[in-house]
């Protein structure tokens, strides 16, 4: 323990202004300041190799690769699970002590620190996603508008651009030309929203094609190209899990468990981890079992016991085990291995 204590330093980073936590292991003494943003390196520069405990929050990747740099060690730590050490006021110095009492407790994963070319990758994912969330609002508050003159248009982004067209040149003898120029302009946002989305992908497609392991994990069925960047992204280390059933409850794809007295009942996904991910796995999950003309025994074996929900859950479980194992093991997908237990 005192060896441990004795490199162990909590940061709770801020924009301009960072708290620094740590113990001394020999006098016991308490070591508590605050350091400017631009002196923040310079702390450490000249310091003996040392493990920085971190939240995992924004601008918490760029320091912890800078910190490496140095030659320190560092540890990302969940928000969630540094939360229960913060007692008392809310406040910089009681969050930096209960990042370095978080350190301490054993079972806490980190999270991965990546490199600036895998949070690029991340970031082109986040914008694509906020974009198409802004077409999906654009779309639902246009096809509202419409519905008040009458114009009831089925749900769905190809049936709204097939019909707008129609529905503003039916309505354009009936509403003032103001309006009916407004929602054409509307309308044409979508397609520029549209524009920025295929853009988007087809940078994400350039750095699939220059990556081995997005390669490598794009053969799987039902791993597309969102998917396998994303995958890749957001892992970091695959090494870091132990198992791809690791990687799959880093996911939230396994099980919650509540039990007491010895007795433990499973109940549904813990849907914990990253949500983005979870989301592309289920989906790409949910396509092969709606078109693959020939199943394989296993997914026609869970089909026969269980809804397509709960089957599409199932295997994208085995495709993100899939996906540890052929980036741990450097190995191409091959659909008819059979997994020997270690």
């Amino acid at each position: 323990m005192t060896s441990i204590a004795q490199t162990m330093i909590g940061v709770d980073i801020a924009k301009q202004v960072f708290q620094v936590h740590e113990v001394n292991a020999e006098t016991g003494e308490v070591i508590s300041k605050q350091i400017k943003r631009a002196k923040f390196l310079d702390y450490f520069a000249n310091r003996q190799r040392c493990l920085i405990g971190m939240e995992a929050c924004g601008g918490a990747q760029h320091w912890a690769r800078r910190l490496l740099a140095l030659g320190h060690a560092v540890k990302l730590l969940p928000a969630q699970q540094v939360r229960p050490f913060a007692d008392g006021n809310k406040n910089d110095v009681a969050d930096a002590r209960a990042i370095w009492v978080a350190m301490l407790q054993p079972g806490i994963r980190a999270v991965a620190v990546k490199s600036e070319a895998q949070q690029a990758v991340l970031a082109l994912h986040r914008m694509r996603q906020q974009l198409v969330k802004f077409r999906t609002a654009q779309m639902n508050g246009l096809r509202g508008l419409l519905a008040e003159y009458g114009e009831v248009m089925p749900r769905g982004r190809a049936a709204l651009t097939k019909m707008i067209p129609l529905v503003l040149g039916r309505l354009t003898d009936r509403l003032p030309i103001v309006l009916i120029e407004t929602l054409r302009e509307q309308y044409a946002r979508i397609g520029q929203m549209e524009g920025q989305i295929a853009d988007i992908e087809r940078r994400l497609q350039l750095w699939h094609r220059e990556d081995e392991d997005c390669q490598r994990i794009a053969a799987i069925p039902g791993v597309g190209l969102l998917t396998a960047t994303a995958a890749v992204a957001s892992m970091g280390d695959p090494r870091a899990f132990r198992s791809g059933r690791e990687f799959a409850a880093w996911l939230g794809l396994v099980p919650r468990q509540t039990g007491t007295g010895g007795k433990v009942r499973l109940l549904g996904i813990s849907k914990r981890g990253d949500t983005y991910l979870r989301t592309l796995l289920i989906h790409g999950a949910r396509s092969v079992l709606v078109h693959s003309r020939t199943p394989s025994p296993w997914i026609a074996a869970i089909l026969q016991r269980r809804s397509l929900n709960v089957a599409a859950v199932a295997l994208a479980n085995k495709m993100a085990r899939t996906v540890w194992a052929l980036m741990v093991h450097q190995r191409t997908y091959q659909c008819s291995y059979v997994s020997q237990p270690a």
